[in-house]
């Protein structure tokens, strides 16, 4: 009698179990992060030379992950001079592409400001890694980024990156010098050398151009719109 029960039991539980969608028996997947400086460098310029860096970060599973970034650089003997950073929702909207949303905290310059973000950011064709932003201050004013990039396989530790940046801006902002318009482009080519792929120092050169009414305010303050400089640095991520 007890035999027939544990086996009556046990069809019944087969049964649910048969019943049951079969998501339910689908693991979660398994939250991982990553934090990678992509550029530690040293600018050699014709002026003062500077430590520049950029940085970003990510906790998540495939679907959705929370992003940060920061930016920046300082003279080699002063202060910051410009420090930026972002919190990012992030969430996968097609094979490779992620639409992401959050907020921008500029440290430097001064005054500090916050913004909100929404953008996208993923591989176009040819393997570009693109990132697009428009940015809101906490003033309402309006501005863009656009950034694009390029790993060039010379062999499989040498590694040729071109990298273009353009910020463009809705309006004439005084307390940043920005005038409304394209305001600056900046094009970079580094090589790089992975020891392993984690790490990898690099050398390259690196051109930034005020452009419009941005260039103008840079020259009534004395300033060179156009900067070039020399750039060594490390590269490396876990």
């Amino acid at each position: 009698m007890a035999g027939a029960i544990l086996l009556a039991i046990s069809a019944g539980s087969a049964r649910a179990a048969e019943e049951q969608p079969p998501e339910q028996f689908h693991e979660e997947p398994p939250v991982v992060g990553t934090l990678l400086i992509d550029q530690f460098e040293h600018r050699w310029r014709d002026g003062e030379n500077s430590i520049n860096w950029d940085a970003q970060g990510w906790v998540g599973g495939d679907t959705n992950k929370v992003w940060f970034n920061a930016e920046g650089s300082k003279p080699v003997d002063g202060e910051v001079e410009e420090a930026e950073f972002q919190l990012l929702y992030s969430r996968m909207t097609s094979e490779f592409w992620d639409a992401q949303i959050g907020i921008r905290h500029d440290v430097r310059p001064q005054p500090q400001t916050t913004y909100g973000v929404i953008g996208f950011q993923g591989v176009a064709p040819y393997f570009f890694d693109v990132t697009a932003q428009l940015f809101v201050s906490e003033d309402g004013d309006f501005s863009a980024r656009l950034e694009a990039e390029y790993d060039l396989l010379i062999t499989q530790k040498l590694i040729l990156q071109p990298a273009a940046e353009v910020n463009v801006s809705a309006q004439r902002v005084r307390e940043l010098d920005v005038g409304p318009g394209v305001n600056d482009v900046e094009l970079g080519l580094r090589l790089r050398y992975e020891v392993v792929r984690e790490f990898a120092p690099y050398i390259g050169v690196n051109w930034e151009r005020k452009l419009g009414e941005t260039a103008d305010i840079a020259r009534e303050h004395g300033e060179d719109p156009s900067d070039l400089s020399l750039v060594a640095g490390v590269r490396f991520w876990f």
